[in-house]
Order: structure tokens, then sequence, then C-alpha cells
């Protein structure tokens, strides 16, 4: 009979040759836990920055809920009975404030971000990823899984009303001071999900082209501090009182982050899908094609919720004021932020449009991964809610109004997809996280700036 072997030795075991999601061998026999007799429901949250083209996102209206693909919809045409329009929510703590910064944090929470430069950080709330972390993160080795493609930011962007950068790089928030950190490298985000060490993941930190970084992938009890230290170090000398504070509350925060990590480390009923997901070890450092980045960390989300890593992921495909350069693409020549603001210019927005189109293209592809895998007689996607917006409507104007929402999945098969739920004007988006909340089995009368739950949920 062969012996149960765990992740942490395979993975050592095959290096960049590893291709997962999980062998008989590393079933619940090997983690001393009893096996779900029903897959979980998971959720994602798939953040944006910089809106979308306004006046060619919602479908006209119908009284029966139907829909047709809008020009901005298109990339979703062959996973459209996947999908949900999510119509009239918005953020009302948002409006009047500034056209990027406090909007991405408030985004999973409905909170009033602050203005400030770093040193009273306040978000005014948990983001609702992490109310669910805190509810039903204990049930798998990882609560929640945090990843994305920019590095955070730093400093305060005084030309945008003084308010600290930081604000902009993090959707998932502990607590109203204290982001979550989110892994943008593709190795290390792979390597959170099978080091079962007591010193927790490892992850990126300020750089990720560190070279202790990539050395960390050979020390299995590598400590996230012991990674960043020497760059945080390094970075406090360059900042002001008010940034070194916020660096060290940071700091504390990915110390909290491996703790959790660390009590979770426990025998737990799992589900264990018969299927293969084969995805190999990403390679050291961060791919040079910037699709190929996102879809590797698409890849990893999908991947820890088919082996039962985590039920809660959320993925940010972009920073506040994204300055990256999407001239990879064809016709485009410029930045998202910068094309964002194309003041009603044809050429300008033409490329901006591309930009937004190709975003959507990336949430199709995981779409259709998710659905592609069965487990328990429904796909992966039809036990999983995933949803994919922004913070403001028009990348040009920064509206806060009817939010571009789209939430893909069956929740576990009994939510409706291939639909619109179009809410009365000016509804709280935090209505939805409320029946989000209850659909996930936490019990929640309100959130954030919530007046109830969101009318067609079921």
């Amino acid at each position: 009979m062969p012996q149960p072997i765990s992740r942490r030795t395979l993975l050592k075991g095959t290096g960049a040759a590893l291709a997962l999601p999980w062998l008989e061998s590393m079933s619940h026999r090997s983690f001393g836990a009893e096996t779900l007799s029903e897959p979980p429901k998971r959720v994602a949250f798939l953040f944006v920055p910089n809106g979308v083209r306004s006046d060619q996102w919602n479908p006209p209206a119908t009284e029966d809920g139907s829909f047709e693909l809008t020009p901005m919809l298109q990339p979703l045409k062959d996973v459209k009975e996947e999908i949900t329009l999510l119509e009239n929510l918005w953020h009302k703590n948002t409006v009047g404030r500034n056209g990027h910064w406090p909007k991405v944090p408030a985004w999973l929470s409905g909170g009033f971000v602050e203005r400030t430069s770093g040193r009273d950080i306040n978000t005014g709330g948990i983001s609702v990823d992490q109310v669910l972390a805190s509810k039903i993160g204990d049930r798998t080795p990882l609560p929640s899984l945090e990843l994305g493609v920019d590095a955070a930011y730093t400093g305060v962007d005084n030309v945008g009303g003084g308010f600290t950068r930081i604000y902009g790089s993090h959707i998932a928030w502990r607590d109203p001071h204290t982001p979550v950190p989110k892994e943008i490298v593709p190795r290390l985000a792979f390597d959170r999900l099978f080091r079962t060490t007591t010193a927790g993941p490892v992850v990126s930190g300020f750089n990720p082209n560190q070279k202790a970084v990539a050395d960390s992938l050979a020390r299995d009890d590598a400590s996230v501090l012991d990674l960043v230290m020497e760059d945080a170090k390094s970075l406090r000398g360059k900042v002001g009182e008010g940034d070194r504070a916020k660096l060290d509350e940071y700091l504390e925060s990915v110390r909290s982050v491996e703790k959790r990590i660390e009590g979770s480390l426990k025998p737990q009923k799992r589900w264990i899908n018969e299927g293969r997901f084969d995805l190999p070890r990403p390679g050291p450092g961060i791919p040079e094609s910037h699709e190929e980045h996102v879809r590797l960390m698409l890849d990893i989300m999908v991947l820890a919720f088919w082996t039962d890593t985590t039920r809660i992921s959320t993925f940010m495909l972009g920073n506040a004021q994204t300055g990256r350069n999407f001239s990879f693409l064809d016709g485009v020549r410029g930045s998202f932020h910068g094309l964002s603001h194309h003041r009603n210019e044809q050429k300008e927005r033409e490329q901006y449009e591309k930009i937004v189109l190709w975003h959507l293209t990336q949430y199709a592809y995981l779409i259709d991964k998710m659905r592609s895998l069965d487990e328990g007689g429904r796909s992966l996607l039809d036990n999983s809610l995933v949803m994919y917006g922004s913070s403001i409507k028009d990348g040009n104007s920064h509206t806060e109004k009817d939010l571009p929402l789209i939430l893909a999945g069956k929740g576990g098969g009994s939510f409706k997809t291939n639909r619109r739920i179009s809410a009365p004007k000016e509804t709280p988006l935090c209505n939805m996280y409320v029946s989000l909340l209850r659909h996930m089995g936490v019990e929640a009368e309100s959130f954030g700036d919530s007046t109830g739950h969101l009318e067609g949920w079921s």
C-alpha cells in the first residue's frame, strides 16, 4: 500500500516540473480529516481599474430580465449563459472624492475612506472577502488568497487630493486600517498553495525582482518578513515619518496573515476532486507577457479552488491609476489610465475600448476554465460566484453610479444566470454583499452602507 505524502514533500521532490492539483497519496487520509459529501461554494472578486465605456455597457431594458450583449460585453458572447449583469449599484460614500484612490478600498467595503498621507489610514470598513475569511476561512488551509499583477504603491498623490497611494493598491482589507498583501509573482502564489510550513507562505513584498525572493524558494522555512525586511529597511530611509509608520503597520499586517495561516494548518473536512487540473509550477519572476502573467494568476486561483485550498479569493487586474502600457495590443499606444482620459476624442477612445475589451476577455477565459472542470456532477463554476467589475463606471469622468458589475456562476446550483438584476437606481452595492454573505452561510443583517438585501437575488 503506497505511503501518504504531504504536499510539501511533493513540491520539494518535483521542483519546477510539478503538475497537480491532487494525487491519491495526498487525499484526506494524509491529513487525518474527513471528506466533504458535496463540493463547497467559492467566491472570487476580480477588480479592474479605470472603468468602462459607459454608453456601450448597459443593454436596453427588458421586462423579463433578459439581455443582449452590448459592444462592451462582446468578449462574453461564448459564456453569456453563465453570467448575471448587476445594474444600478453604487457606493454613496465615494461621491465627491478623488477619482480613484478612495474608491478602490471602498469597492468591497462601502466605507468612507479618510483622506490621509499614510499615518492614519482608515477605509471605513472591512472588505466583504475578509468577512467571509473570518467566518469560513478556517475550513481550508488558506483563509483567503489575494492576487494581483501590480506591486503595491507607496507615497502620496498630492495632485490627486492628498490620498496615500496604498489605498489604490488593495481591495482586501482585514480591518479599516490594514490591507491584506497581495501576491503578484506566479511562482510564489503557486507555492503558497503547497507550502505547509509553520512559517507560512512566501509573499513577494515590495520588490518582486529582489534576489532574496527567488532564493527563498529553496528555503522551506522562509518567513514573509524575512524576505521583505531588507527591502523595507531601505524603503524606510526614503519616505517621510507618516509613511514609515504606515510601513510598519503594513509589515505587521503581513505578520498577521502568517499567524492566521499557521493557525489554519490543521486537519479539516475537505472536498477532494477526482479529476485533474494540471498546472506546472511557474518559472521564477514575472513573465514578460502581461497576458501570460494574468492568465497564470487566474489559473492559480482556479487551482486553489479546485484543490479546496481556499474558497475565497481576490484578484486585482491593476492598481488605481495603473501606468501599465498596453501597446502589446494592436492599435494601442499608451497606458490604461492615460487612455481612460480620452476626452471623447475618437482615436484615444478606441484605444481605451480595446483595453477594456481585453480585460473582459481574461474574465471570459476564467469563466470558461472553471466551467470545464467537473466536480460532483456540476462544474467548478456552478459551485462558485465570481464577481468582475470596477470602482468607477466611466474612466473619463470617474462616475460612481451604476457601477459596471458582472457575476458568473451559480453559487452551488441555486443562483440563476443568463439574466440581469436591475436594482432601483442608487441601490447600495453593499445590499448585494449582504445577499452574498447569506448565500455563503454567513448571517448578516447589514454590511457597510447597506439598506437591506439585493432584490432579485434569488
